[in-house]
């Protein structure tokens, strides 16, 4: 079965548009864990447009204290300042993603290759037997792509299924690019990686990515299920990514 982990950024931004405590983060991910959801997702920015280092520190302690079986997961580029965070709280899974600061999201993969002495040196110094680094992968690394992943000591990657939710009004499209990752995951998983995805997948096209791609151990949604939220409520919005991730 693949797992859910609800990514919190849009709760976060917005609450941001008003100087208030709500929605409140906390509560949200209240809502979604005791919903089903295996853990939580965030991704800390230097300019705090949606999550903030306190929301960072009150989800660790709330997770700690209340939720001691679910998984908090932090995406971030690996500067200082995000590594000296990721040491500080010790979340159980650490998604490291190749983002410009100014990014409005995360919209590609590492260069493996390029990046391998970088990202080897910041797994080294991350990895822990209590915790697990994944890197954002583009849907065609390829073999070459996801070998040079495996060399930096990582163990997951996770898919960017960004191009492949774009393609919500060409189905032609989404299969080539349902192709893509499944061959991306089959060389993944064959080189001993765990393999994640995450990025615009929804309750409409997350059935077909569970079928062309299978072996996906963990699934992060934040602004599909949000959106679904608005109508349903978060807590049903969870039940019903679980019922697809279940099938």
């Amino acid at each position: 079965m693949t797992l859910l982990s609800v990514n919190l950024n849009a709760v976060a931004q917005l609450r941001n548009r008003r100087d208030l405590p709500w929605p409140s983060v906390t509560g949200i991910a209240r809502v979604v864990l005791d919903a089903g959801a295996s853990g939580i997702t965030v991704h800390p920015r230097p300019d705090e447009r949606h999550i903030r280092r306190t929301d960072v520190f009150a989800l660790s302690a709330m997770l700690r204290e209340d939720y001691p079986k679910a998984e908090f997961n932090i995406e971030g580029y690996p500067s200082a300042d995000f590594l000296a965070l990721i040491e500080t709280v010790n979340p159980q899974q650490v998604t490291l993603v190749p983002d410009d600061p100014a990014q409005a999201t995360s919209d590609h993969g590492w260069d493996f290759t390029g990046k391998g002495n970088f990202l080897t040196s910041v797994v080294q110094r991350l990895k822990r037997p209590d915790r697990r680094i994944s890197l954002f992968c583009d849907p065609d690394a390829g073999e070459d792509g996801v070998g040079a992943a495996r060399a930096t000591g990582a163990d997951r990657v996770e898919l960017f299924t960004g191009p492949y939710g774009a393609c919500y009004d060409d189905a032609d499209q989404a299969e080539r690019e349902l192709t893509t990752l499944a061959e991306t995951c089959r060389a993944a998983l064959a080189q001993g990686l765990g393999v994640n995805a995450g990025h615009d997948l929804t309750l409409d096209n997350l059935p077909a990515f569970q079928a062309a791609v299978p072996g996906i151990a963990e699934v992060s949604i934040g602004h599909g299920l949000t959106a679904d939220a608005l109508l349903m409520g978060f807590a049903e919005a969870t039940r019903r990514y679980i019922t697809v991730l279940s099938a």
